[in-house]
């Protein structure tokens, strides 16, 4: 994505189905170390679409030294940019702030056999 757009409330509403159908697509990619996939996890740190519907995505990994790292940006990028609507997908992979258990969503928590309220 170029640059930083305003999107107005006419925008947001219009794009909100590709955003949801961009969510499910990420949704079907699973870390490969633990059973549960990258979005429940909390990798996805920023997820923003703009009016071309060109994707730009700020995801981590919960170890720095994954070895499956090439596999999943792949498929990330593969699942997005198969999704139809989007034009194009852009990932930025950080490590700020470091992954932690507090951001898994409470699906991950039960599917983990973790207390949901913690």
């Amino acid at each position: 994505m170029s640059e930083k757009e305003v999107l107005t409330p006419e925008d947001v509403k219009a794009l909100a189905p590709l955003y949801d159908d961009v969510v499910l697509a990420l949704k079907a990619v699973y870390d490969p170390e633990i059973p549960v996939n990258i979005y429940d996890l909390g990798l996805i740190y920023e997820l923003n679409i703009n009016k071309e519907h060109e994707v730009y995505i700020k995801m981590t990994f919960t170890a720095p030294n994954c070895p499956m790292a090439d596999e999943v940006l792949s498929e990330v990028k593969t699942n997005v940019e198969s999704t139809p609507g989007v034009k194009s997908c852009e990932i930025e992979l950080t490590f700020e702030p470091v992954w932690d258990q507090s951001m898994l969503s409470d699906e991950a928590r039960v599917a983990l056999g973790m207390d949901p309220e913690l």
